[in-house]
């Protein structure tokens, strides 16, 4: 078995669950349940991890995390339409509305 997920964001982690499953890769899901304990346990202990019970799924398993994981979105941008600086957080110019350049190119 290989560890190949844990988050802090359950629905994250539900995400890649549902991936998982429409991949057919075969996977353990530890200490799904252990949420309510926070506070009585350390917080790493009460995370949900994912591990793959087979490692010839690890390369196609990784995609899939990596897919999922979401953008770095850190810094800033400067916006295309009329040249505004954005903190990076925002998909939107915060002066004309335009939608961020990154973001743009994945709905082509």
């Amino acid at each position: 078995m290989q560890k190949l997920f844990s988050d802090d964001d359950r629905f994250l982690v539900q995400q890649v669950r549902s991936e998982l499953d429409a991949a057919n890769i075969p996977y353990l899901v530890k200490n799904e349940y252990a949420g309510g304990a926070v506070g009585e346990l350390p917080w790493q202990e009460t995370q949900m991890e994912l591990w793959l019970l087979d490692e010839q799924w690890l390369p196609k398993a990784k995609q899939i995390v990596e897919a999922l994981s979401p953008a770095d979105f850190s810094g800033t941008w400067q916006c295309t339409a009329c040249g505004e600086t954005n903190d990076g957080q925002f998909s939107l110019c915060w002066k004309c509305q335009t939608v961020h350049d990154e973001l743009a190119l994945g709905d082509s």
